[in-house]
């Protein structure tokens, strides 16, 4: 069992960030998984131009040229999103068992392991003191 299958909402990790042209922080769901070649293609994610052969259908109009397309990127580079906190998860599996005795191996998000960062602390006390230092004034 993989952990990524068809249809799942994941994320880009890895390459360079939007702003530097490239697609990490994306989200979308997963197209197709290659399993032999460990690939997944993800909707809206690692855009390639294609050259296709000009032809015709059977009803007269014209196919081909320049198009656009998603192509493979490696499972390594995205992470399954977890829907309740919407970032990306680790994910595990946990063999269960139903009231019948089957068991089915099933997939659940492991908890984050970040921590709050110290900028965002490092704020926290700097506007408290600040509004510590303002009612002071005000009881003077």
């Amino acid at each position: 069992m993989a952990n990524i299958r068809k249809g799942d909402l994941v994320q880009v990790i890895s390459g360079p960030t939007q702003d530097r042209g490239g697609d990490r922080g994306k989200q979308g769901r997963v197209i197709s998984v290659i399993a032999d070649k460990d690939r997944v293609v993800v909707e809206g994610v690692n855009f390639v131009t294609k050259h296709v052969k000009v032809g015709q259908t059977q009803r007269g109009t014209k196919t081909g040229g320049i198009e656009t397309m998603e192509a493979p990127i490696h499972v390594s580079n995205v992470a399954l999103v977890d829907p309740d906190t919407k970032l990306p998860a680790r994910v595990g599996f946990r063999v269960e068992t139903d009231d019948r005795g089957k068991t089915t191996r099933v997939r659940f998000f492991k908890k984050s392991r970040r921590v709050e960062s110290k900028k965002a602390s490092s704020k926290k006390t700097s506007t408290s003191k600040s509004a510590a230092a303002a009612d002071e004034k005000d009881a003077e």
